[in-house]
């Protein structure tokens, strides 16, 4: 990894340091970004913070890294020191999450309807969506979850850059509300927005459809169950009426008789 691997934007931010505390800075941040193992990015985005902690994308990129690791309290306080420094308004929805992660879910909503979320560009104020969604169904209110993400993006179904999250948020809540069908439908629509494998909605899609397939199978077998009970029924009634002339048959036992049926 090399110092050449960090975006333009950030490399840009680094130019308060020595150039060669700039590289070794980058070189971290680029580490953080790449790491797949969680723990270990953030340890990288650690690293970088030692190094630069005044420079806002550092303090980001560490915010960032400690989400992805589940460190909710650390991930909070780097993310508003990042929004200090750099005066960016797109750490909301993660600082929302994270409150929403620590159980304070006042202070979620907050973060979410509050004036800070205000003037938001519309890819953040989707992503603050997402969490409000995600605040309703912690605090048990399914449909409410569901209203939180009926935004003109899903009135329209259609896929735009980014589209991936949303679909699958909508789905999850959708589900979580008891409408599996409707589920199926948007976790498919989540499938074939994600080209960059983001979520796993196409397994969840995958899962639904069997199940659905399964009670097809299951209403199929009952609806042959009942044709058959119901044959028995008419060659029962054929046979009695047969016997009808038989008024003190002793062989009749009523208590035998499958009225049921």
């Amino acid at each position: 990894m090399t110092a050449d691997q960090l975006d333009p934007a950030a490399r840009a931010e680094l130019r308060t340091l020595p150039a060669d505390l700039a590289d070794a800075v980058a070189r971290q941040l680029v580490a953080a970004s790449v790491t797949e193992d969680p723990d270990r990015a953030y340890q990288h985005a650690l690293a970088a913070r030692r190094l630069a902690a005044r420079v806002g994308v550092v303090r980001e990129t560490c915010g960032i890294a400690a989400y992805r690791a589940g460190n909710w309290a650390d991930a909070l306080t780097e993310l508003r020191a990042a929004r200090r420094l750099t005066g960016r308004s797109s750490y909301l929805p993660l600082m929302a999450d994270c409150e929403r992660a620590l159980g304070r879910l006042d202070r979620a909503l907050a973060l979410v309807s509050g004036p800070e979320s205000r003037g938001l560009d519309r890819a953040t104020e989707i992503e603050l969506r997402i969490v409000e969604s995600g605040i309703r169904r912690d605090q048990g209110l399914a449909d409410a979850a569901v209203v939180a993400l009926q935004l003109p993006e899903i009135g329209a179904g259609r896929p735009y850059a980014g589209s991936a999250r949303l679909f699958y948020a909508y789905a999850d809540a959708l589900l979580d509300a008891g409408r599996e069908k409707e589920a199926r439908d948007w976790f498919g629509r989540a499938a074939a927005a994600d080209t960059r494998d983001e979520t796993d909605a196409a397994e969840r899609f995958e899962e639904l459809d069997e199940i659905e397939f399964a009670d097809l199978e299951g209403s199929a077998d009952l609806e042959g169950s009942a044709g058959l009970e119901g044959s028995a029924g008419l060659e029962g009634s054929a046979g009695l009426e047969g016997s009808a002339g038989l008024e003190d048959s002793a062989e009749l036992d009523l208590g035998d008789l499958d009225v049921g049926g």
